[in-house]
């Protein structure tokens, strides 16, 4: 799986753009992966948006996650869900899941990164990895000694989320992230095409560069 820029959408960063709208702009720059989160909406809702994500990222190949609601997730056929620590456990989400779903769990230790690997997690997010005012309730950054010891502790991509921008993208990639997931440094900009794609040449730049 190709987790290199990982957009998550958010209508009041994306300046009251819709999440269809932030979706579709950000596939149309690189996005890798979008992910749905709203953390205001009934589950109907949800499902009626994420049906709609998925229509366009099945038009291009890019991988759809739900954020939190592995319901919401499975209603709207998405690719997976991603899981905060409060969220249902990882083991019992997979034994809901059908098979080649895709389960990322938040983690903020090392300890809770190898422990969702073996709960059966496809891969795991520092979070936040830098502090970040898109997620007030994140706490501080967690910094990139963190994201090392994490990549040397599991064999599942670790991706990096809070506070990224394209000054710190290539320390971050140097760091052992197998991509980013932003928030503000795509859904917030004036023009989402136009961010998502400069982020998307700048990974590719960073790893070619010899980073992982």
């Amino acid at each position: 799986m190709n987790y290199d820029l990982y957009v998550i959408t958010d209508e009041n960063v994306g300046l009251k753009r819709t999440h269809a709208e932030i979706a579709q702009r950000a596939i149309a720059g690189g996005a890798d992966v979008i992910q749905l989160r709203d953390k205001t909406c009934s589950s109907r809702e949800l499902i009626r948006i994420g049906q709609t994500l998925r229509k366009n990222t099945c038009r291009s190949a890019t991988l759809f996650i739900v954020n939190d609601r592995l319901d919401v997730a499975l209603a709207c056929r998405a690719d997976g869900v991603h899981l905060g620590q409060g969220d249902m456990r990882t083991d019992v989400a997979r034994q809901l899941s059908p098979l080649g779903f895709i389960i990322g769990v938040s983690v903020s230790t090392v300890d809770e990164a190898v422990w969702a690997e073996q709960e059966g997690a496809d891969y795991v997010a520092l979070s936040p990895t830098f502090s970040t005012g898109s997620k007030p309730d994140a706490g501080p950054g967690h910094g990139l000694e963190m994201l090392r010891e994490i990549q040397r502790n599991v064999s599942v991509p670790v991706i990096a989320i809070g506070g990224i921008n394209r000054k710190n993208i290539c320390e971050v990639i140097a760091a052992g992230a197998a991509g980013v997931a932003v928030i503000s440094a795509v859904v917030g900009a004036a023009d989402i095409t136009a961010a998502a794609r400069d982020l998307k040449n700048l990974i590719r730049q960073c790893k070619a560069a010899g980073y992982p």
